[in-house]
């Protein structure tokens, strides 16, 4: 799909990946910021809001499980998960990034961090939507895949994070053909704008064998 959804989108909409391509979906109108500061997803990149399906699609090697391994919960985030009565975080609300790496064998593992940034609560709940892109803002490679999780909506206080994963095979092992990113466009749960968050971990798989990146749903902390 041509804008990115992402490892893990909201319960409402389908699934970041139509929701991300890498964790939900990005919908795209052009390439440039906001004066949000986000970044509207480039023609090209699969279109759709990330949503919080939980999927159909089996684990594969570049797969963790919220909780076991992988990046890790961040335990000690007053972040909730009984968020009934607080409002979807917007894209204009969040900040994006990408956590520290933790090598799993033969896979790549990565968290996804939204930060709430205003004097609110609200809530996230399922896969982030995400797509690779390279300078020019083309997609490379295809819409990530879900991994089925049970989606549950995570409460964020002002100031604090969620993460979903994001995963891949090691290319060096798996031989899959790669590209290094300029940057991954995440897109919140239920959202259409994404945030563009600069990739500086190097080569990604594209195409060929065990070239699929995966993506898990939103869990409280930072995955650090």
């Amino acid at each position: 799909m041509g804008r990115a959804r992402a490892f893990h989108s909201s319960h409402r909409a389908t699934p970041l990946v139509t929701a991300v391509a890498l964790l939900g979906l990005v919908a795209g109108c052009g390439s440039g910021a906001d004066a949000g500061g986000t970044v509207r997803p480039p023609a090209g990149t699969s279109s759709g809001t990330a949503t919080a399906d939980t999927g159909s699609t089996a684990s594969g090697p570049g797969t963790t499980e919220p909780g076991t391994t992988g990046p890790g919960t961040d335990t000690g985030s007053p972040v909730t998960q009984s968020a009934a009565a607080a409002p979807r975080c917007h894209t204009s609300e969040l900040r994006a990034k990408i956590g520290r790496p933790s090598p799993g064998a033969g896979q790549r593992n990565f968290p996804i961090v939204l930060t709430n940034t205003t004097d609110r609560t609200c809530t996230v709940r399922g896969y982030p939507g995400a797509a690779f892109v390279d300078a020019s803002g083309k997609q490379l490679g295809p819409d990530p895949k879900r991994s089925p999780y049970t989606p549950t909506s995570v409460s964020l206080a002002p100031g604090r994070s969620a993460w979903a994963g994001l995963s891949f095979a090691s290319p060096e092992i798996s031989g899959a053909r790669t590209a290094v990113p300029k940057a991954l466009l995440v897109t919140p749960p239920d959202e259409r704008d994404p945030l563009e968050v600069a990739w500086t971990h190097g080569e990604v798989p594209v195409a060929g064998n065990e070239s699929s990146v995966r993506l898990t749903v939103f869990q409280p902390g930072t995955g650090g």
